[in-house]
Formats: structure tokens, sequence, C-alpha cells
């Protein structure tokens, strides 16, 4: 494994039992990003944490306000040149 950055002060402990299968799986991956098992798991944990509160975001419309954020999503894009200017230009891998 690679040298891993400086070891922040930490807080809090979090204990989880595992099958040795999990374990030696989570192990593999955090070798390969080039992490220790602990930040593997801290990191993976709160990238999924923050997926899933994404998903939850709600915001609320009144009747009025839906209707306009109907029509604009049903309304054809307007223009934009850096949108076209990307766009047109040619992908790395092509």
């Amino acid at each position: 494994m690679s040298a891993s950055p400086p070891r922040q002060n930490r807080q809090v402990t979090l204990n989880i039992r595992a099958k040795q299968e999990q374990r030696d799986l989570i192990d593999r991956a955090a070798e390969l990003q080039g992490k220790n098992r602990s930040e593997f798991m801290l990191d993976s944990a709160c990238q999924k944490a923050q997926d899933v509160l994404l998903e939850q975001t709600f915001f609320g419309l009144d009747e009025e306000q839906f209707e306009q954020f109907i029509a604009l999503l049903d309304a054809p894009p307007t223009e934009n040149e850096k949108l076209q200017t990307l766009l047109n230009k040619k992908a790395p891998w092509d």
C-alpha cells in the first residue's frame, strides 16, 4: 500500500462486525485506492450517506409555482454559447 496522508484527530469510534469474505473484499478495494481499511470504509460510508440524503431532497411548490416549473422544463432550451462550444468540441477519446 502507498503512504497514507497524516491522520486527522478522530473524536469517535465506530465498530462493526463483518464476515471474513467481506473484510477481504474491502481490503482489496482499499489497497487499490491506496487507503487503509478504516479510511476506505469511512469514505465509502460517507459517500453512501450523502447519496441517500440527496435522494431525499424535497422542495414544495404551490400550484402556480408548479405550473411555472413545468413550463420551464417543457420549454425548448435557450441559446447557450458555452454549451454549444462544449458540445461541438471533439472528445479526447475520439
